[in-house]
C-alpha cells in the first residue's frame, strides 16, 4: 500500500511504529510524509497555492506537491485539521475542500482518508478552570469530533478514528485517572520525570537553561510510545483490513510491556470496526 499523509506532528507520530506494525504483519508499504508541525489546512492549501501561482517555489523539501501527487500511484492521501485548531468548525473550511479537490485532480486514483486528531491530556493549561479556553478534554474532544464527521460527511470520505481510540484507552485498565484534571506535578529533580501511566498523551523531558539550572517541559499534547503505538495499530487495522495481532508474533514495542501491547491492539481493532456514526 501506498500512503502519502498531508499533515502535522500528528501523522509525524506514525514513524515510530507503523512501518514495522505492516512489515510484521506480513504486508508492503510505502509512506511518505507531507508535513508540517502544526499546520492547518488553511495554510497547507496556502503553500500548494504557492506552489500553483509560481513554478518555482517548492514548499514541501524541495518537491511541488503537484509532481508529489502524480509521480506515485498512491492509494491513500491522508488530511487532517491542526490540532489547536480541530475544535473550530470555522477554520475547516473552504481549505479542506480546496486540498480535496487538488487531490482528486492530481492522484484521481488516490482514496482520500481524514484522520480524526485527539484531544489533549486532562492536564493541559488550557483545560484548567482559569484558562480563557473554556474548555476542557470532553469538550474539545467533542467538538473535533463533530467537526471531523462534517468533513467526512462532505465528501464522503472514511475516517480512521484515532481520537476516538486514545479516548477508548483513556476509559481502559490501561490508563489510570489524572485525579483532578490538573495536575500540579510534585516537585521533580532531574532526571526524574512523572508517570506518563495517566495517559496515551503526553511525554516529559529535562533541559539546561540558560542559567545552567534545569527544567522540566512537559508535551501535553503528542502521543507517548504508548499512544504511537495504538495509532500505528489502528491505521493497520484500518487501512489494512486486517486484526493488529498478527504483527505481534514478529514485532513488540521495546519501551513497554507485552500485556500494554495487546491491550492497545485489542483497542485499535475496536475502533477500526465502530461505525462512522458512532465515534462520539
Amino acid at each position: 500500500m501506498k500512503i502519502l499523509t498531508i499533515g502535522n506532528s500528528f501523522t509525524w507520530s506514525l514513524q515510530r511504529y507503523f512501518p514495522a506494525v505492516v512489515h510484521a504483519a506480513g504486508e508492503d508499504l510505502e509512506l511518505k510524509f507531507m508535513n508540517f508541525g502544526g499546520c492547518e489546512l488553511e495554510r497547507h492549501w496556502g503553500y500548494i497555492s504557492a506552489e500553483e501561482n509560481n513554478p518555482v517555489i517548492r514548499v514541501y523539501g524541495g518537491l511541488r506537491m503537484d509532481a508529489v501527487l502524480e509521480k506515485t500511484p498512491w492509494d491513500i492521501v491522508t488530511i487532517q485539521q491542526a490540532s489547536h485548531a480541530s475544535f473550530h468548525a470555522e477554520t475547516f473550511e473552504p481549505w479542506a475542500g480546496n486540498i480535496v479537490d487538488f487531490v482528486h485532480k492530481h492522484a484521481p486514483q488516490a482514496e482520500i482518508v481524514v484522520q480524526q486528531t485527539w484531544a489533549y491530556r486532562e492536564d493541559h493549561p488550557w483545560f484548567r478552570p482559569d484558562s480563557e479556553q473554556n474548555l476542557d478534554q470532553a469538550g474539545m474532544y467533542r467538538r473535533l469530533t463533530e467537526n471531523y464527521k462534517a468533513l467526512a460527511s462532505r465528501y464522503f470520505l472514511r475516517m480512521i478514528p484515532t481520537g476516538y481510540a486514545v479516548q477508548l484507552a483513556r476509559k481502559s485498565s490501561l490508563c489510570s485517572s489524572c485525579g483532578d484534571g490538573y495536575t500540579r506535578w510534585p516537585e521533580l529533580r532531574a532526571p526524574d520525570l512523572p508517570a506518563s501511566a495517566p495517559d496515551v498523551v503526553g511525554n516529559f523531558s529535562w533541559r539546561k537553561e540558560a542559567d545552567g539550572e534545569m527544567k522540566m517541559y512537559p508535551d501535553l499534547i503528542h502521543l507517548n510510545p504508548r499512544g504511537q503505538y495504538l495509532q500505528a495499530c489502528l491505521w493497520f487495522a484500518f487501512l489494512y483490513g486486517k486484526d493488529p495481532e498478527l504483527s505481534a508474533k514478529y514485532f513488540l514495542p521495546e519501551e513497554f510491556g507485552a500485556q500494554d501491547a495487546a491491550i492497545l491492539r485489542s483497542l485499535a481493532l475496536q475502533a477500526a470496526k465502530t461505525e462512522f456514526s458512532a465515534i462520539c
